[in-house]
């Protein structure tokens, strides 16, 4: 295994770094106009479809300038009330979202596409006024999907004119090609270990139990945009539900699914039965869909009370199905809109990814694709279906020997053949954006509250929000 690479500039081939699919897809025209829409017809818009939103609040969460949390990708579902009320719902924000190799371009003169929207927005700003000075190089560390990590780290290095370090950084390798000394990201050149000014990461695996919190190397994003909620569902749910309590006299809230924190593995039972026999049960510091589990039926609860895990808590959501089997809640029910029926009338769940970056001029869009679920919906489950197949989206496999791979035949692009089957039109999207902008601020916040004024982790606060001794016990510090 080649664990390092040391890429110089001008070796960006788009080849290696868009799924065969999308790499000579036609953007639709309604996503191009979308991602070219300035910050005010936006707001505009938004404001006029929802009269009770404070647009100058608005503005100021649209200008937000991240501190930790810079790179963000929600996963929105597209979901109705019996009322026929629509709206987005965020399932969960992560802090190393893919989706640069589903995106078609939108604009065929510029083939490194949104790879280089990140790399100059964001990436590049960042670096300017660091705060640890470090007579070092430049890395990207990832644990995962290659085909785009590889793309960023050539991007940087055109971007930046310097070489890029290429390194692989997974979980428990005892011969990896990084560690931290003093605090230092270090990596191997050849024989001699070189410091590291600042690292573009996709270390998606426990990155806590690695990349320590109290950082001198910049590092985007950081551990503690993990741990404040963009690996952690946990903190996730708190900080969204403290934000919430901020925007309310705004007429702002994230939708999310009612959630229950802090759940033990006893007590899951009894939650699932409150939510009337139907619930989604999370381990809160897994990602890439593992570690989650629908259940509509005694037959799946059995089954998940029958594994083990490594941590200690848990949280119960409200599951989001068909009307006829989803969680009954203090506010009804939400059901799945789901894609347009296709030629044998079966319709299928998908998501939405909105990948967003805060930016000098604050946050904008990057790009966007979707996923179907396996199997289509269906109104009454027969004793024994698997509601997973037809809830599970992410396309991410995990492989026996620790692998990944991804099933691409479930992908939905963002371009002319494949979007209008999704069933979304302008407002959809810009309420998606809108939905990922607020749960990335609100994670952002939570970060800056878990820092001291030295810069310093506050464990002690970390702990009172998610005392979970096995997830405490992984995190490094230094």
């Amino acid at each position: 295994m080649n664990r390092v690479r040391v890429i110089s500039p001008n070796e960006f081939e788009p080849v290696n770094h868009w799924y065969p699919k999308a790499l000579n897809a036609t953007i639709h025209p309604m996503v191009s106009f979308f991602l070219n829409l300035d910050r005010e017809r936006i707001i505009k818009r938004y404001c006029h479809m929802h009269p009770t939103v404070d647009k100058v609040k608005l503005g100021e969460i649209l200008n937000h300038r991240s501190k930790y949390f810079l790179w963000a990708g929600a996963d929105v579902l597209n979901v109705t009330s019996a009322a026929g009320k629509r709206q987005m719902v965020v399932i969960e924000n992560n802090s190393c979202p893919s989706g640069q190799k589903s995106m078609p371009l939108v604009d065929d003169n510029q083939e490194q596409g949104s790879y280089r929207l990140l790399v100059e927005r964001t990436f590049k700003p960042s670096l300017k006024n660091l705060r640890n000075k470090i007579d070092g190089g430049l890395a990207v560390i990832y644990d995962k999907n290659p085909m785009e990590v590889s793309g960023y780290a050539e991007v940087i290095a055109d971007v930046m004119q310097e070489p890029v370090h290429y390194v692989s950084f997974h979980d428990a390798d005892d011969a990896a090609a990084a560690k931290f000394i003093d605090g230092v990201l270090h990596v191997q050149n050849q024989s001699e270990w070189m410091p590291i000014r600042a690292a573009f990461r996709y270390v998606t695996q426990k990155p806590w139990n690695r990349i320590p919190v109290n950082c001198k190397t910049k590092i985007i994003n950081p551990t503690i945009a993990c741990l404040a909620g963009g690996r952690n569902k946990m903190v996730a749910a708190k900080a969204y539900d403290i934000f919430n309590a901020e925007l309310r006299e705004y007429g702002l809230k994230i939708n999310t699914p009612e959630t229950i924190w802090d759940v033990s593995k006893n007590e899951i039972p009894l939650w699932v039965k409150k939510l009337g026999g139907h619930a989604v049960i999370k381990v809160p510091y897994s990602n890439a869909g593992q570690g989650v589990y629908t259940i509509v039926n005694e037959e799946e609860l059995d089954a998940f009370m029958d594994l083990e895990f490594d941590y200690d808590l848990f949280i119960v959501q409200s599951l989001i199905g068909n009307f006829n089997w989803s969680s009954t809640t203090s506010t009804g029910k939400l059901y799945h809109v789901g894609m347009m029926p296709n030629q044998k009338n079966q319709t299928y769940v998908a998501d939405i990814r909105m990948m967003v970056s805060t930016t000098p001029d604050g946050i904008k869009p990057l790009c966007t694709y979707a996923r179907r679920a396996e199997k289509p919906l269906v109104d009454d489950i027969p004793t024994g279906k698997d509601s997973w197949a037809m809830l599970g989206t992410n396309l991410s496999i995990k492989n026996s020997d620790g692998s990944w791979s991804s099933d691409t035949n479930r992908l939905i692009l963002t371009d002319r053949r494949d979007f209008n089957k999704l069933g979304i039109g302008l407002d959809d999207l810009i309420e998606a954006f809108i939905q990922t902008v607020l749960s990335m601020v609100a994670i952002d916040k939570m970060a800056q509250t878990l820092v001291n004024k030295k810069g310093k982790f506050r464990m002690k606060l970390f702990k009172s929000l998610n005392n979970d001794k096995s997830l405490l016990d992984e995190i490094r510090l230094d």
